[in-house]
């Protein structure tokens, strides 16, 4: 009985581990200067050529700590990465920390947005604290080609 017990526990805990780890919500993800280069675009050895290095559409948050805006747009931006899941990366880039990267795509106000679709199109451009609504229909419409009802 004693062993049943154990048993029971043993698959109850891993039940919920299981289930627990399939409820994790996908969060932006902070870039440095290293990682941007890797996993975005090689503006050091490619700075006038566009190349995404990427394997599904992005937004590009470039933000500050200290903006007020930037602060706003965050809780957003973070419903949306979990509301997305894995069909976009929402990536946040900290101008302060990573001036290369600010000064590579002339980001002179913060927040700016870079949306960045799969395929050859240029990258488009959004600033200042962008309602949920209208980023939701660049990222259907602009990222991921979805035809929106108006």
């Amino acid at each position: 009985m004693k062993r049943i017990s154990i048993v029971m526990a043993l698959l109850l805990f891993a039940a919920f581990a299981t289930f627990a780890k399939g409820q994790e919500k996908a969060v932006p993800i902070d870039l440095n200067t290293a990682e941007f280069v890797e996993k975005v675009h090689n503006f050091k050895t490619n700075p006038k050529d566009w190349d995404y290095l990427g394997d599904k559409p992005a937004i590009i948050d470039f933000h500050a700590t200290w903006c007020g805006p930037c602060k706003q747009l965050a809780p957003t931006l973070k419903a949306l990465a979990a509301e997305y899941g894995d069909e976009i990366y929402i990536y946040k880039v900290d101008v302060d920390k990573e001036p290369d990267v600010a000064r590579a795509y002339g980001i002179r106000s913060v927040p700016s947005l870079l949306f960045i679709p799969q395929d050859d199109s240029k990258p488009k451009m959004g600033q200042g604290n962008i309602p949920k609504a209208s980023l939701k229909k660049e990222i259907d419409e602009f990222l991921l080609g979805k035809e929106v009802e108006q």
